[in-house]
This record gives structure tokens, C-alpha cells and sequence, in this order.
């Protein structure tokens, strides 16, 4: 067991009586937090930029979604217009699609805000059980331009480990 003593000799006392360590272990958590994958500014004039982000699936963990859309730095509202490719990057289980939402619906498994004026960005994972494929669809929650911009991108699970769980499925039913 190590003594106190021994702690302040190894640690300066301002690290262990200040918030500096909380500090430290928060500033270094953020710097692995970027999902910012590629950033392409869109001209010399314009304050705008075409930024791609790498999610991966909380719950399928074998998919890795890269999603595009438009930053406006200077701009109070960002353009709706995104683009979504999700891949296999990992194994697909049975385990992870027997914990998804299996509706219609499906669910928001990302979101980030693009204006104070309430606009979001979400991507969705609806299960297509008929031909045993993940459906990411990412969209835009307010309307522009008249439409609801929206892109669709698909996960076959065929060849994964999830691919006899998904053949059992389509039996029970």
C-alpha cells in the first residue's frame, strides 16, 4: 500500500489539492473525442466547409458510419444538405441486433445540433427484417428549401455472424 508520504514526494501538492488533475484528465479525454475525419473548405471567399465524421454505431459495433454535411462558421444555421455511407468495419453479432429496436421506427442512434433555431441532425437505424439489412437514414429535423433533406445508406448482414440469428427471425414470424 502506498502512504501519503510517499504520494506527495512522487506528486507535486498542487496536483492533489487543486482541480488541476480533473482538468488534465478532462482536457486529455476531448483530444480523443474528435470524429472529424476529413475537413474540405468549399472556396477562398466563404466561411463555409464540407466536414466528414466517423460514427460508430453505439449498439453495432461492427458499423461505422462516415456522415458529410456543411459547417457555416460564421453562419447561425448550417445548410441541411448531408450525405451518410455506413460499412462494416467489425463483427456483427446476434447479440448486438437482439438489443436494437426492431420497429418501424427504429432508432436515433446520433444527433448533433446545427443552429440555435433548433435544427438537428439525427441518423436513425431502422432493421429491414424481409432482407436482413441495417438502415441508417440521416436527416434533417427542420424543413429547407421545402424538404426535409434526408440520405439513406444500408447494412447487408449477410456474411456476419448475425446473418443465422436474422434466418431464425424471418422463421419465428
Amino acid at each position: 500500500m502506498i502512504k501519503k508520504s510517499n504520494i506527495q514526494k512522487i506528486v507535486p501538492k498542487y496536483l492533489t489539492t487543486s482541480k488541476a488533475p480533473l482538468a488534465l484528465v478532462f482536457g486529455l479525454t476531448l483530444m480523443g473525442c474528435s470524429d472529424d475525419v476529413g475537413k474540405v473548405s468549399l472556396g477562398l471567399f466563404t466561411t463555409k466547409d464540407v466536414v466528414i465524421k466517423a460514427k460508430q454505431d453505439p449498439i453495432v459495433t461492427g458499423v461505422t458510419c462516415h456522415i458529410s454535411h456543411v459547417e457555416a462558421d460564421l453562419d447561425f444555421s448550417d445548410p441541411s444538405d448531408m450525405s451518410i455511407a455506413c460499412r462494416q468495419t467489425g463483427e456483427i453479432t446476434a447479440e448486438h441486433l437482439a438489443q436494437i429496436d426492431r420497429s418501424k421506427n427504429g432508432e436515433v442512434v446520433f444527433k448533433e445540433s446545427k443552429s440555435i433555431l433548433f435544427k438537428s441532425l439525427k441518423v436513425r437505424r431502422i432493421y429491414d427484417a424481409e432482407n436482413k439489412t441495417l438502415i441508417y437514414l440521416s436527416y434533417s429535423t427542420k424543413e429547407s428549401s421545402g424538404s426535409h433533406h434526408h440520405s439513406l445508406s444500408t447494412v447487408p448482414l449477410y456474411n456476419t455472424k448475425a446473418w443465422q440469428w436474422a434466418l431464425a427471425q424471418n422463421v419465428k414470424n
